[in-house]
């Protein structure tokens, strides 16, 4: 079920693939892909060429895109952000999607910054897209809210609708609800919740200091009408 929501709720997104093409072709070299969930971005770049590894913490999400990387130059490993020992080294290190605002605060991101700068070759260039700030909205506060994103499987339609994000302490909270009716009108709903850690690109460049890792440019991924903008703070070794 992972699988399903994953890909409903992130899958279509593509607003940032031309930014991270141009990173790999500059880079030529190995690529790892971290929170790389399905494959969103580490199939596109396996497709066009590329040699990449996709890092992800959930074993279905692993499960599905070794599957769908058959064929393809593309390892997959199942591994946490802040601890991985892949034992080899990348010329280019991806952190699509927020990922890094996912590694509980400031200590997670170091802790993952720390193993980035282990796996990289000499020049190699960490690239990190992050959310500096969110539209905040209720879905019951009587403003328009977004619609939901919906496919249907085997007769089976799925819904995920947002419903709120909030500013919580050092947080975002984004709210979806989830809903499942099958073909016999069998119907179920969950709440999803997922905690962004708050972050700008300066707090994230101070952190890379203490992982020796330097500045190297920024870049920007633009919004679109389904999807929220992102910085993108890129480092080297």
């Amino acid at each position: 079920m992972n699988v399903i929501w994953h890909d409903l709720e992130c899958g279509t997104y593509g607003e940032d693939l031309t930014l991270w093409r141009s990173l790999a072709d500059r880079q030529a070299g190995p690529i790892l892909d971290v929170g790389a969930g399905t494959g969103r971005v580490a199939l596109h770049l396996a497709r066009h060429g590329h040699r990449v590894t996709a890092l992800d913490n959930d074993r279905e999400l692993v499960a599905e895109l070794t599957r769908r990387a058959h064929g393809l130059e593309l390892d997959v490993a199942y591994a946490d952000a802040r601890s991985f020992d892949l034992g080899r080294r990348f010329a280019l290190c991806l952190v699509p999607m927020q990922t890094v605002q996912l590694l509980g605060g400031r200590d997670g991101r170091i802790a993952f910054l720390r193993c980035a700068r282990r796996h990289l070759e000499s020049d190699g260039l960490v690239a990190m897209a992050i959310a500096e700030e969110l539209e905040l909205f209720e879905v019951n506060d009587g403003q328009p809210g977004p619609l939901p994103d919906i496919c249907e499987i085997d007769g089976v339609v799925y819904s995920s609708l947002p419903t709120a994000v909030r500013a919580v302490d050092r947080a975002f909270v984004l709210e979806r609800r989830r809903e499942r009716v099958t073909a016999r009108g069998e119907r179920s709903v969950t709440d999803n919740v997922i905690h962004l850690d708050r972050v700008n690109s300066d707090e994230l460049e101070a952190e890379a200091r203490e992982a020796q890792l330097r500045p190297a440019g920024r870049a920007t991924v633009p919004a679109s009408d389904d999807y929220v903008g992102s910085a993108v703070v890129m480092l080297r070794a």
